[in-house]
């Protein structure tokens, strides 16, 4: 048991006890993010319209291991990635209550369904494409990765990594690039929230 607590002590942040709050308050609001998914609403025809009114917009005006690598080797970030990614997915499950949207490879316009696997489909909602969370989340990790990382190559995988997430999920069918849109302008919105005294003081040094 010593040997354990040492351990703690040389390798984690701020002990044993610490990692266990973190686990414990990441794993605690996915359970409860998972029960709230599962209580919105999941109106076949309601998600349906409000896709295909987004596939009307599109078509006339022109989609966790991160976590702790930061926690143990950045920690000086990582509450506020932790409460940025947290911010930014309650704000897109109250749209996913208020605005159910089927995605487009539900709505028969040229993608093919092919999500078929049983924990996929016991754990996700069909109808929860607006705002995209890949989107945000995507965008929030790369910002926050390409900030602590100090090699050039890691710098650059992380600033492409929101590009190629958002493009991986409009081309499997999962979003529209609205939902993208809106997914980033909410990770933006709980960026700026999470991260506002260090914006001030951003612009406190620098005045126009």
């Amino acid at each position: 048991m010593s040997t354990v607590v040492a351990a703690g002590r040389r390798y984690l942040p701020r002990g044993w006890a610490d990692l266990g709050r973190q686990l414990a308050i990441w794993f605690g609001f996915a359970v409860l993010y998972q029960l709230a998914r599962g209580l919105a609403d999941r109106n076949p025809e309601r998600a349906f319209a409000n896709g295909y009114r987004v596939l009307d917009f599109e078509t006339e005006v022109g989609h966790r291991l991160y976590e702790l690598w930061v926690y143990l080797r950045r920690h000086d970030a990582f509450v506020g990635f932790r409460n940025s990614i947290l911010l930014a997915n309650t704000i897109g499950l109250l749209g996913y209550v208020v605005m159910p949207t089927a995605p487009p490879r539900l709505l028969g316009v040229g993608f093919v369904d092919q999500h078929r696997d049983g924990l996929v489909q016991l754990a996700a909602n069909p109808y929860a494409a607006m705002p995209s969370l890949h989107a945000g989340d995507a965008l929030i990790v790369g910002v926050v990765l390409f900030s602590v990382c100090r090699s050039w190559w890691a710098k650059a995988f992380w600033a492409a990594w929101p590009f190629w997430v958002w493009f991986s999920v409009m081309a499997t069918g999962n979003h529209f690039w609205l939902d993208c849109v809106a997914g980033i302008a909410v990770a933006l919105f709980a960026m700026a929230i999470v991260y506002r005294r260090s914006i001030r003081g951003v612009f406190a040094a620098h005045p126009a």
